[in-house]
């Protein structure tokens, strides 16, 4: 019982971190792309790898938080 609810907790903690990460991948891609005057069609792929970079980092860090969260007991 106690290991699905840490198996739900880490998934939730990744699917959680590759929502905002990929959110503020998309917010920052966009950002740069612009401030460097990348071309037309790069710019998509700039912001795309950013944006995938970004949330792999951060749900990959809020998974393993969760991860370490779910032993202790409060």
């Amino acid at each position: 019982m106690a290991r699905d609810g840490c198996l739900a907790r880490v998934t939730a903690g990744v699917a959680v971190g590759g929502a905002v990460g990929g959110a503020v991948g998309a917010v920052y891609g966009t950002y740069e792309a612009v401030r460097f005057k990348v071309p037309a069609l790069l710019k998509i792929r700039y912001i795309g790898q950013t944006t995938l970079g970004s949330a792999a980092i951060f749900g990959l860090f809020l998974g393993a938080g969760s991860l370490i969260h779910c032993g202790k007991s409060y």
